[in-house]
């Protein structure tokens, strides 16, 4: 498998299955995609975050009609019935809808997709994936990486801002690439980020001074 990231903005994800599958795979989609659809004749009494939830028992003759009806970038299967989530997996195949498949951790049909354990420190994301063999391991490693992407999401906002200024400044693209990368390894940065000792702006300004002092351009 390849990791991806898919940007499910305007998007619509289907769930098929109320139960504690369902309920955590309609959370985790309710983050990110404009709507998520959960269709089962049941709801335990769980969280389904913002998602639409539809009380119907689809059988297997019925999931194509309902997938054609939505529209979804997204199908999630995750009913106890087996033959259900073998209709889903037929149906988003024919439609050409990537697929999540939640009874099942390895085999996987192609199309199919692995939903990782994420760590998000926006614009950063990381993702951990097992490739559905061993999700204790990836929910482990991700609590790993929540203290160590710390300050991540700043850094990346900070080096996109820079690079912008730079560019403007139409400083020479191996220098460019230098003062950035001198940041991103720079602890001292790091350290005022992560404590608020700094703004980007003020990170930004004090590095022009020191690599440009002419406010021009320096090979």
């Amino acid at each position: 498998m390849i990791p991806l990231l898919h940007d499910f903005t305007n998007a619509t994800v289907l769930v098929f299955g109320g139960g504690p599958v369902g309920a955590r795979k309609a959370r985790r989609f309710a983050r990110e995609a404009n709507v998520v659809v959960v269709v089962s004749p049941t709801f335990g009494e769980r969280s389904f975050g913002s998602a639409e939830l539809i009380r119907a028992e689809p059988g297997p003759d019925d999931v194509a009609s309902w997938i054609e009806r939505t529209a979804p970038a997204l199908v999630v299967a995750a009913t106890d019935d087996e033959a259900v989530n073998d209709a889903i997996a037929a149906a988003a195949a024919d439609r050409g809808t990537l697929l999540n498949r939640a009874d099942r951790s390895s085999g996987r049909d192609p199309g199919s997709v692995v939903v990782p354990a994420t760590v998000r420190d926006d614009p950063v994301v990381v993702a951990v994936a097992t490739g559905g063999t061993a999700p204790a391991v990836s929910k482990h490693l991700r609590r790993e990486l929540e203290e160590s992407i710390s300050g991540a999401g700043e850094m990346a906002t900070l080096c996109g801002a820079l690079r912008s200024e730079l560019k403007a400044r139409e400083v020479d693209p191996d220098h460019r690439r230098r003062i950035v990368t001198d940041v991103v390894n720079d602890p001292a940065v790091w350290t005022a980020l992560r404590s608020g000792a700094s703004n980007n702006r003020q990170v930004i300004e004090d590095v022009l001074d020191e690599q440009l002092p002419d406010g021009g351009e320096r090979q």
